[in-house]
């Protein structure tokens, strides 16, 4: 994650055990991991060619 200075706290041999993030990037993070989520709740629904799409989208008056 470029830019990124995470901070670890360590247990008493030094061992990483939790990270400290800023809450930006943690927000980040948990929008990534919703949308991940329902990419794979959604991978066995049909694709939409662009141009259907396109098609749809003229038919709703969105373009």
């Amino acid at each position: 994650m470029k830019g990124l200075r995470e901070q670890y706290l360590v247990d008493k041999k030094g061992q990483k055990k939790a990270v400290v993030l800023p809450i930006e990037k943690y927000e980040e993070l948990l929008e990534d991991i919703h949308d991940l989520a329902i990419i794979a709740e959604r991978r066995d629904e049909p694709a939409t060619s662009f141009g259907e799409l396109k098609k749809r989208l003229k038919e709703n008056g969105i373009l």
